[in-house]
């Protein structure tokens, strides 16, 4: 877990600064990912990059959501985020749920312009306990079923 949090922590520093509150990464410990492997999934290429999967069957409609997307500084711009999305839309099939669904701050105006060019589309604004704005967006993107046999 620890190489996960080490990480996250580096493809999240960026922020520092630039996003109000500050991430939640600032709690996460290797026993939160731990429990996160434990209700959902943790995905890694090689130490590179990652993104948390917790389905969410019970939802309307059906999504699975992807947390704690990151990628390295020095991994950034070699595919490795639209792996992983192609990889959460490929579990998604698998546990028959239609939807993707994720969350960015309003600041991080680069990581929505990537998840529009990965086919996700806006839906939704969040705003944070004590805030009277939008401190985030919410994208989702529509799962085409795994066709029949």
């Amino acid at each position: 877990m620890a190489p996960v949090l080490a990480l996250l922590r580096t493809a999240f520093a960026g922020m520092e600064g630039r996003i109000d509150p500050p991430s939640s990464l600032h709690q996460l410990t290797e026993d939160g990912i731990a429990a996160q492997v434990r209700t959902g999934e943790v995905w890694v290429i090689d130490e590179q990059a990652c993104v948390f999967l917790t389905p969410r069957p019970d939802a309307n409609p059906p999504e699975l959501y992807l947390g704690k997307l990151a990628v390295h500084p020095n991994a950034q711009r070699q595919g490795l985020a639209r792996a992983l999305i192609q990889l959460a839309e490929q579990r998604a099939r698998a546990l028959q749920l239609s939807v993707l669904r994720l969350k960015t701050r309003v600041e991080l105006v680069e990581n929505q312009r990537t998840f529009e060019r990965l086919g996700f589309t806006k839906t939704g604004t969040h705003r944070h306990p004590g805030f009277d704005h939008p401190t985030s967006f919410e994208f989702s993107k529509t799962v085409t079923p795994k066709p029949a046999d």
